[in-house]
């Protein structure tokens, strides 16, 4: 183990107390944090198959990024076990919907050497694929021992992670030496990892996964029946995934809205469940406003004589039903310096987006929706407020079809990425 390393794992071991305290605390609220500690210990079971291609997906969005690829393995590799890790108990779910039992999950280990080397004893991978970019120094030194090819997927790396990254370079450059591909989303992201040390012959320009969403057509039923229980609201506002700080801003722009188009309807979905209760509190403060959680909304429907003002989100793996029912969307966690979503799914279904200025986490998609006039990236609340008023006027004047029809023609202009990629995976496959 070289001397970086070997600080590197000492530290962690060092705070490794309160990286389980840290479990603990975030089950306060999720309880699900406290289950199958074990799993990210390292203490799994062996999967049935000795032929096993491990996917790690952060959480939810990364999953959801990955379901066409997963699928596409899971289709051209019969005989192999997919295991799929994820981080968070959201993670966790979503694998379970879109995959049930077609594939394995447990949770990723902590990146200390006796765990990592106590994980892949007992599932023997053939393969680590990484989608987007989890930099593990031992697990990569691991697999790199045990001749396990590892692949960055969708590897992406904003100007502000790389000059994070360029202060550890040594360790960065190190643990790069151990993948076998890194399949970047641009020519950006090339110079990137470039810049942090890595080679030219193991960076691939492949695309960006997340083109080759698919649209759940049963989510998308589902919103356009959602939709019907909402009579009296001509118009409807989805403001998505939003954080901490940035409700109250979205309100404040709603109270705003609503004077122009009374009829408006606000569906807030916060990023985070733990979030649920305290934006539903929130949303209750405004005056003469009506407000419902999702779950309440079908049986508020049956006797309705009002319209709704804002409807609280509190259910996970339904953004593209919400988006179904979505004349105008805003993506959250980009009015504040979150790093933005990705608007990829609302795009897909044709429906126009605004966002904040804070986009870095999807830099290159942002920039690319914002050429084509998709997406409106907005430096402050008025802004998003007036670009809103401005499309919501378009939907009144039945202007938005050409919105409509660029969608699908982005979308299928930059389709294709899991085709490249699977070529890159049938030649260090095992």
């Amino acid at each position: 183990m070289s001397l970086r390393r070997t600080l590197y794992s000492l530290l962690l071991y060092l705070i490794f107390p309160l990286v389980i305290f840290r479990l603990f605390w975030r089950s306060r609220s999720n309880p699900a944090y406290r289950h199958r500690i074990s799993e990210r210990l390292g203490f799994v079971k062996a999967v049935e198959s000795n032929l096993v291609i491990w996917v790690h997906a952060v959480s939810v969005g990364e999953t959801i990024a990955a379901q066409p690829l997963i699928e596409a393995l899971i289709t051209q590799y019969p005989k192999h076990q997919i295991l799929v890790t994820t981080t968070t108990p959201t993670g966790s779910d979503r694998v379970q919907a879109l995959f049930g039992n077609r594939v394995a999950h447990v949770y990723f280990p902590y990146d200390l050497p006796d765990i990592v080397a106590r994980f892949i004893h007992s599932l023997k991978p053939v393969m680590l694929i990484v989608i987007e970019t989890e930099i593990w120094p031992n697990l990569f030194s691991k697999c790199a021992k045990k001749n396990i090819p590892l692949i960055l997927v969708n590897a992406r790396l904003s100007k502000r992670s790389t000059q994070k990254y360029l202060k550890l370079k040594k360790l960065v450059k190190e643990t790069l030496s151990n993948i076998s591909l890194i399949a970047v989303r641009s020519p950006q992201d090339f110079d990137h990892f470039k810049q942090l040390g890595a080679s030219d012959e193991k960076i691939s320009v492949v695309g960006n996964i997340k083109f080759d969403f698919t649209i759940n057509k049963k989510q998308v039923e589902q919103g356009k029946k959602w939709r019907k229980y909402w009579p009296n609201n001509n118009l409807v506002w989805v403001a998505a995934s939003t954080h901490l700080g940035e409700d109250e801003l979205i309100l404040e722009v709603y109270k705003n809205l609503i004077k122009q188009f009374p009829g408006l309807l606000l569906v807030l979905v916060p990023r985070h469940p733990e979030r649920f209760d305290d934006v539903y509190e929130r949303c209750k403060t405004l005056r003469n406003t009506t407000v419902l959680r999702h779950s309440k909304v079908e049986s508020y429907a049956n006797h309705q004589k009002h319209k709704i003002n804002i409807i609280v989100g509190d259910s996970m793996g339904e953004m593209q039903s919400w988006f179904a029912t979505a004349d105008v969307v805003f993506i959250g966690g980009s009015l504040v310096k979150t790093g933005g979503h990705n608007p990829i799914e609302a795009i897909a279904q044709g429906v126009p987006v605004v966002s904040g200025p804070h986009m870095f986490n999807f830099d290159d998609i942002a920039t690319l929706l914002t050429e084509e006039g998709l997406l409106f990236v907005c430096e402050s609340s008025s802004e998003v407020e007036n670009n809103t008023e401005y499309l919501l006027n378009q939907v009144l004047n039945d202007e938005v079809k050409d919105i409509q029809t660029r969608s699908n023609n982005f979308m299928q202009q930059h389709q294709g990425v899991t085709d490249r990629l699977l070529k890159i995976i049938s030649g260090l496959t095992k």
